[in-house]
C-alpha cells in the first residue's frame, strides 16, 4: 500500500530499532568499536587517578635535602603516567572514530540501496500516490541523518554515557553520601527531559515532512521546465517553492526551540547537581576529611560527569531527530506491493504458442477510480503470430489492456494467460522478459546511444547494437550525433528530437527479440518519410511474432491480422479493416473521418 502523511501519523513508530537488520552484519565491527570506546572511555576516566597520585604523591609539601630528589623523580613518573594515558586515549579515540565513521557510511549505503531496491519493484498504483520528490527525499536527507547518528552521534552518546556512568561511579565510591543525593536530583532531571523529548521528535518528523514536500515541488517543476516556461509560470512557481520551504523553516524553528530548551534544561540542572557536589567536597577538605588530591580528583570526575550529560542532551536531540527519520525510511520498507511473484513459480511456456494471449472475462478498475470501470467482460484471444490492433477513443481501455499484460495491476476478475498459462503463475521477471514494449512516450535515460540501445539486452554486443539501430532506421542520426553511439544523449533525451527518441526506443525492443511485442503508438511521432520507413522495419520485426498495436492513426494498422475496437472497456467491433468498414459502425466512423481529411 502507498504511504502517506497521513497514515505515517497514525502508525506506531518503529524509531531506531528499525536499523538492527542493517547492523546485524557487522557485529563483528561493532563489537571492535564498542571495544575502543570503552577503552577510550577508560583512559578519560584514568586521568583524574593519576592525577591525584600527581597532586598527592608528587607535589607535596615540606621535602627537603635527599627527599627532595625522591620527590623529583616520582614527579616525574607521575607525568608518564599522564602521558602515558593520554597516549592511550589517543589511540583509542582515533581507532573508535574509523570504526565507527566506517559504520555510518557502510550501514547508510546499504540502507539507501534497500530502499532503492525496495522502491523499484513497486507497482504503479504506488507512485499514483507517492511523490517521486518525496520518495528523492528520504533517500538523501534521511539517510543523510541516519548517518550522523550511526557514525557520529551514537557513538559519542555511549562514550559519554560510559564515561558519565563511569564519572558517577567514582564519586558515589569515593564520596557517597553527597553524590546519592546529586545522583537523586538526576534521576529528576532525566524523567521531564524523557517526557519532552517526545515533542523534540515529533517536531522533527513534521520538519522532516515538510522539507519533503520542498523536494516533491522541485523535482515536479524540474521534470517539466518546457511547460513552466511556455506559461510564463515561473514566478508562480517559485512562490509555490517559497511558501513550501517557509512552512519547512517554520516548523524547523520550532523544533529547534524546543531542542534548545531540551538541552538548555539538561545542562542547568546538572550543573547544579554536581556543583552542590562540588561545593560539599570542597566542605570536607577544609574539614580535612579529603586531601587536596582527592579534592583535585573529584573536580575532574564533576567536570566529565558534567560534560557527559551536556553531551548526551545534544545527541538525544540528535537521535530524536534521526528516530523521525528511520520511522520515515521504514515506512517505504514496509510498503507491500500488491504485485509480486508467486511463491512457487511456474515455468513459461516455450514452443509456437508459447507467446499466445487471452483475457477471460476480465474486469478491472483502476485503484485510484474504483467506480469506473476500465475495462469490463472483456474477452480477448491473441494467437501466436497474430498481429492485432486495438483501437478506439481516447480512455476506452487500451492501454491497460498493456498494463494488465505486463502485470503491472491485477484484474478484479477474470483470467490472463500466456501460453496457456496464467499469468499470476509466472515469475514477474519470467513473464516480461517474454514481453517487449514500445511505448508512445519513449523514455531515453541519461547515457549514451549505445547504452541507451543495449538497455534492452544488457549482454548485447556493439555489433547486435548497430544491428538493432539499422533495423530501426536510427544509424544514420546516431552516426552524425558528435560522439557517435557513444554520444550522451542528456537527461530524458533533450539531445534528440522526438521521432529519433522513438527510433531509439523501438530499437532497443528490437534488440531484446521478445516473443510478444506490445506497440503503443509507435510511430506517433515520426514524419511521413521516418514513419514509412520505421514502419516497414516494424512489419519485419513483427512477422512470425505474436503482436498487439495500439493505434489512433488507422492508417498504420491497416495490414493487421485483426482489429479489435474498444468502447468504455468493452469490445464492440472486431475484424479485418475492409470488413469493419464495410459494417459501417464505430470503426467505420473513424476511418472515414481519418481517410476523408
Amino acid at each position: 500500500m502507498p504511504i502517506s502523511t497521513e497514515r505515517a501519523k497514525a502508525r506506531s513508530p518503529r524509531s531506531l530499532s528499525g536499523l538492527l537488520p542493517f547492523l546485524r552484519p557487522y557485529r563483528g565491527r561493532i563489537a571492535l568499536a564498542i571495544f575502543f570506546l570503552v577503552m577510550a572511555a577508560a583512559s578519560t576516566l584514568a586521568f583524574p587517578i593519576a592525577l591525584r597520585g600527581l597532586i598527592d604523591g608528587g607535589m607535596a609539601g615540606g621535602v627537603a635535602g635527599s627527599d627532595r630528589g625522591i620527590q623529583v623523580m616520582a614527579l616525574r613518573d607521575h607525568f608518564v603516567e599522564l602521558f602515558a594515558v593520554s597516549v592511550a586515549l589517543g589511540l583509542f579515540s582515533a581507532a573508535r572514530f574509523y570504526m565507527v565513521s566506517w559504520l555510518g557510511e557502510r550501514v547508510t549505503s546499504d540502507l539507501r540501496n534497500a530502499v532503492y531496491g525496495h522502491v523499484l519493484r513497486q507497482s504503479p498504483e504506488f507512485f499514483q500516490t507517492t511523490q517521486t520528490g518525496e520518495v528523492l527525499s528520504r533517500l538523501t536527507v534521511d539517510t543523510t541523518l541516519v548517518q550522523t547518528v550511526v557514525g557520529s552521534s551514537l557513538s559519542m552518546g555511549l562514550r559519554n554515557a560510559v564515561m558519565g556512568v563511569g564519572a558517577l561511579g567514582m564519586l558515589v565510591w569515593t564520596n557517597p553520601y553527597v553524590m546519592l543525593q546529586v545522583l537523586g536530583i538526576l534521576v529528576l532531571v532525566v524523567l521531564p527531559s524523557l517526557w519532552f523529548g517526545r515533542r523534540v521528535r515529533n517536531l522533527s518528523r513534521a520538519s522532516q515532512d515538510r522539507v519533503a514536500d520542498s523536494s516533491a515541488i522541485a523535482a515536479e517543476v524540474l521534470n517539466a521546465i518546457p511547460v513552466v516556461q511556455s506559461y510564463s509560470a515561473e514566478q508562480r512557481e517559485t512562490q509555490r517553492f517559497d511558501a513550501s520551504t517557509d512552512n519547512a523553516f517554520k516548523v524547523a524553528i520550532r523544533r529547534s526551540l524546543a531542542r534548545s530548551i531540551l538541552v538548555g534544561f539538561i545542562i542547568i540542572a546538572t550543573s547544579a547537581a554536581l556543583l552542590w557536589g562540588l561545593y560539599q567536597g570542597t566542605q570536607a577538605v577544609m574539614a580535612g576529611r579529603i586531601s587536596a588530591g582527592h579534592l583535585g580528583q573529584t573536580v575532574v570526575f564533576v567536570i566529565i560527569l558534567a560534560g557527559a550529560f551536556a553531551v548526551l542532551g545534544e545527541v538525544y536531540g540528535d537521535l530524536l531527530r534521526a528516530a523521525g527519520a528511520t520511522e520515515r525510511l521504514m515506512e517505504l520498507l514496509d510498503t507491500r506491493s500488491p504485485i509480486s511473484s508467486p511463491v512457487k513459480p511456474v515455468a513459461a511456456t516455450s514452443g509456437a504458442n508459447g507467446s499466445a494471449v487471452e483475457f477471460r472475462a476480465v474486469q478491472f478498475h483502476y485503484p485510484s477510480r474504483p467506480l469506473q470501470a476500465a475495462l469490463q467482460d472483456f474477452n480477448l484471444r491473441v494467437d501466436a503470430g497474430e498481429t492485432v490492433a486495438l483501437v478506439g477513443a481516447s480512455g476506452a481501455g487500451k492501454t491497460t489492456v498493456f498494463q494488465l499484460l505486463l502485470r503491472f495491476y491485477d484484474p478484479q476478475h477474470g483470467s490472463i494467460t500466456l501460453g496457456g498459462v496464467p499469468i499470476r503463475d509466472l515469475a514477474l521477471q519470467d513473464l516480461r522478459q517474454q514481453v517487449g514494449i514500445v511505448p508512445q512516450d519513449a523514455v531515453i535515460f541519461s547515457t549514451s546511444a549505445m547504452e541507451n540501445i543495449r538497455y534492452g539486452k544488457p549482454d548485447a554486443t556493439d555489433d547486435q547494437v548497430r544491428a538493432a539501430a539499422q533495423a530501426a532506421f536510427a544509424d544514420g542520426f546516431i552516426c552524425a550525433l558528435p560522439q557517435a553511439y557513444g554520444t550522451f544523449l542528456g537527461e530524458r533525451g533533450v539531445r534528440l528530437s522526438g521521432g529519433q527518441r522513438q527510433r531509439i526506443a523501438i530499437a532497443r525492443a528490437m534488440l531484446k527479440n521478445p516473443p510478444l511485442l506490445l506497440l503503443d503508438e509507435a510511430t506517433s511521432a515520426l514524419d511521413a518519410e521516418s514513419e514509412r520507413k520505421v514502419q516497414a522495419a516494424l512489419e519485419s520485426a513483427m512477422r512470425n511474432r505474436t503482436t498487439v498495436v495500439i493505434a489512433h492513426r488507422l492508417a498504420t494498422v491497416q495490414k493487421a491480422d485483426r482489429i479489435v475496437v474498444l468502447e468504455h472497456g468493452r469490445i464492440v467491433e472486431q475484424g479485418s479493416h475492409t470488413a469493419l468498414v464495410a459494417q459501417g459502425g464505430i470503426y467505420a466512423r473513424l476511418a472515414a473521418l481519418q481517410f476523408t481529411t
